[in-house]
């Protein structure tokens, strides 16, 4: 199925489940607009606190739009829980249609946060934990797992912070690179400053590549990176201050000139270290609420606890963007879907 036809078919679908601003065709751009570069067409609520399979349908950490092989855009969504499980949706409704336990060599459960599905149908997991990067088949089974270099492994074996470590993932164009980035920063490095990690693939398997510096902005952390058909990233940054509720922002960010830092020990904002350059699209509580409700404070009921990220297409001049929360399984948050329309 062509991707065309693929976002045809989520946007009929979503339809009947999306809560949509009933404003008229002359308010109607300026209601989903979120700033100049990002509007919201719509969200959906339909899988929250939902099973399948007997399985629970929530802690959303990702999602992955599958390509078959010959770079043809294939129609698969699939969605990573951070519980070891892979969800295979439908494109028209959103609902599972297949469910994929994963774990490590041992057996044992992954926290599983980033997801890449590559083009012969394997799919490209991080766990946070170690971190560890691992493939696996389409059934689940480990295949390979990626080099990781030590002063990103967790401490005291290396210098990053529990569940700070890679979170987002992604294939560049062209299916050589990979990018992963780390959620927060090393232990040494200057706060907000946190590493981008590549790995190139060659001979069918990928080695470790060039490393980049990401400034955050102030009290947030990256759970999401999406690589743009240019080669650019689109970058979620997020926080949460109980009480008050969570920020959430999207960046353009482009790693094109930024400095190889896979050599460098400690980053402290050092002359001759270019970070990756980023611009900001949005901060997402400009959004239109379109009706949302939040269980818990906001400071639009639309937020929530958003981690995962996929470009599913474009249309005009616009990429179409699909974002995901990470419900915790906490009854005071939602599973939520929230699609957008980028410029860049």
């Amino acid at each position: 199925m062509r991707l065309r036809t693929v976002l045809a078919t989520l946007t009929a679908g979503l339809a009947a489940t999306a809560c949509v601003s009933a404003a008229g065709p002359a308010n109607a751009v300026q209601e989903k607009a979120c700033s100049a570069s990002v509007s919201l067409d719509r969200f959906s609520d339909a899988l929250d606190k939902t099973t399948y399979d007997g399985t629970f349908v929530g802690n959303l950490s990702a999602l992955a739009l599958s390509r078959s092989g010959g770079g043809t855009p294939g129609g698969t969504l699939t969605a990573l829980s951070d519980r070891s499980v892979l969800f295979r949706l439908d494109a028209r409704t959103l609902r599972p249609t297949g469910v994929v336990p994963l774990a490590d060599e041992n057996g044992a459960a992954l926290d599983s946060e980033g997801l890449v599905a590559d083009r012969d149908g394997t799919f490209l997991v991080t766990s946070e934990t170690e971190p560890s990067v691992r493939r696996h088949s389409a059934s689940g089974a480990i295949l390979d797992r990626l080099p990781v270099p030590d002063a990103l492994r967790v401490a005291p074996a290396g210098r990053a912070a529990p569940n700070g470590t890679f979170e987002g993932l992604t294939l560049l164009p062209g299916g050589r690179t990979l990018l992963a980035s780390m959620e927060y920063a090393l232990s040494g490095d200057a706060p907000g400053t946190l590493r981008f990690q590549t790995w190139t693939r060659g001979g069918g398997r990928f080695a470790l590549g060039a490393q980049y510096a990401y400034r955050a902005d102030a009290g947030l952390g990256v759970p999401e990176v999406q690589a743009t058909p240019d080669g650019r990233l689109l970058v979620l940054e997020r926080g949460y201050t109980a009480g008050v509720g969570n920020t959430v922002r999207l960046y353009l960010a482009d790693p094109r000139r930024a400095t190889d830092t896979s050599g460098i020990e400690h980053l402290t904002g050092q002359d001759g270290v270019r970070p990756v350059a980023k611009t900001l699209l949005a901060d997402l509580v400009t959004c239109p609420s379109q009706g949302a409700t939040a269980k818990q404070p906001q400071p639009n009921p639309l937020l929530d606890n958003i981690e995962g990220m996929v470009i599913t297409g474009r249309s005009a001049n616009a990429l179409k963007v699909l974002l995901v929360s990470d419900d915790n399984q906490n009854t005071t948050q939602t599973t939520r879907l929230y699609f957008l329309r980028v410029r860049i």
